[in-house]
């Protein structure tokens, strides 16, 4: 992953994410999607534009459909965010910066 962006796994989902004391936002993605690969550079920014704030992670659906599941992840990309371990906020599909960044504001 580039730069500060968190790689989650089943391993470390619960300590990187569920345990997290900052804010974080997970990007639910898979290599072979299009649209995940089109937000990408938009989810990079995000993690240098709220370093410090926020916690930004990736997902690959493929390697943990037990834990998207179990977030009722039903497509891709979808962006969640999580504060003291709860869904706080998602948004679905490709989305401009703006707003991830109002939704990053807001918590």
């Amino acid at each position: 992953m580039a730069g500060n962006i968190v790689e989650l796994t089943g391993s470390n989902f619960q300590q990187e994410v569920i345990q997290s004391p900052i804010p974080v936002l997970v990007d639910f993605w898979a290599p072979w999607c299009g649209p995940c690969r089109m937000l990408a550079p938009t989810i990079e920014e995000l993690s240098k534009d709220f370093d410090g704030q926020v916690k930004v992670c990736k997902l690959n659906t493929d390697d943990a459909p037990d834990i998207a599941g179990g977030l009722d992840i039903s497509s891709i990309p979808t962006v969640l965010v999580f504060k003291g371990g709860k869904v706080v906020d998602r948004l679905v599909g490709l989305n401009p910066k703006k707003k991830f960044q109002e939704m990053l504001s807001r918590i």
